[in-house]
């Protein structure tokens, strides 16, 4: 269990109160509701104002509510009005967030403020995501050629008790070059429900499919990520090696790789009359071969 010691400053007409609390992090499931308990034990709430507020990490205090003994709240913006609710007690306030979002993650204070002994309580929500996963395949492909189709899958599983982001995927195909550049996005799919399908009681799938027409240039590690619920979740890639066809002399081929190769063409030279044979034999004509 997790302890967090938070401390804000207040400052009460040119004087500046340092508060420190010791408060548990909570932890709810995206999509859930959450509550959030302030509890004032020295205080009677029912003829004291409280304060709610939401802190980012990294941002300021935003005022959610202010809420006046066991009357209807003040909302700080009309969209916390159905979003919020609050119940104050006599020694303590619930805030509680009917429906999660992963924008909701940060640390919530609550607390009154007098001139000669301010009372404040905070505790750090931690949102989880979506229990999703991402399988790509195949993870490494034969080598192809130029002008192949190549065709790659991104499976998502999530478990069907979590129907908040079931199918609302938005899915991206990144290529990362064999020289190692900088990715690239190749593809978007968004929000396309057709291949999801709910396969049991316990688990639910979606497949995205991708394919490509190859050309030189396309050889590379390929990536699907899926954004749902404000997480992404990357596939482990898929590297696709490029290969050309070099015909020989006696009309056989092979397949190469995408590096620098070389291919010997050899000529045996024929008897002519009354011309002196030369000393080599034959000569080797070499082509430089670039893909």
């Amino acid at each position: 269990m997790l302890i967090l010691i938070i401390c804000l400053a207040i400052s009460v007409i040119g004087n500046i109160f340092l508060i420190c609390n010791q408060r548990i992090l909570k932890t709810v499931q995206l999509g859930e509701p959450a509550t959030l308990t302030c509890a004032l034990p020295n205080k009677e709430l029912s003829s004291l104002e409280v304060h709610w507020y939401k802190q980012s990490v990294g941002d300021d205090l935003k005022l959610i509510l202010t809420m006046y003994g066991t009357r209807e709240p003040q909302y700080r913006q009309e969209i916390f009005r159905s979003r919020v609710k609050a119940f104050n007690a006599k020694n303590f306030s619930n805030l509680t967030i009917l429906k999660t979002v992963q924008e909701d993650e940060g640390i919530y204070h609550c607390g009154i403020i007098e001139w000669l002994n301010p009372e404040w309580s905070a505790t750090y929500l931690l949102v989880k995501g979506n229990k999703l996963t991402v399988v790509q395949w195949p993870t490494v492909s034969d080598r192809v050629r130029p002008g192949d189709t190549t065709a790659l899958q991104c499976l998502v599983l999530s478990d069907s008790e979590n129907q908040t982001s079931t199918g609302d995927h938005d899915v991206f195909w990144f290529r990362v070059g064999s020289d190692k550049s900088h990715p690239s996005i190749i593809y978007t799919d968004r929000n396309k429900h057709n291949g999801c399908e709910k396969r049991s009681d316990l688990q639910n799938r979606c497949v995205y499919r991708f394919s490509k027409s190859m050309s030189s240039s396309d050889a590379g590690t390929y990536y699907c990520a899926v954004a749902t619920c404000g997480e992404i979740l990357f596939g482990n890639g898929t590297e696709l090696k490029l290969g050309m066809i070099v015909l020989s002399s006696a009309g056989n081929y092979t397949e190469v790789d995408d590096q620098l190769n070389y291919a010997a063409l050899n000529f045996s030279e024929r008897k002519t009359r009354g011309r002196r044979k030369k000393d080599s034999a034959e000569d080797s004509v070499y082509s430089q071969v670039k893909c």
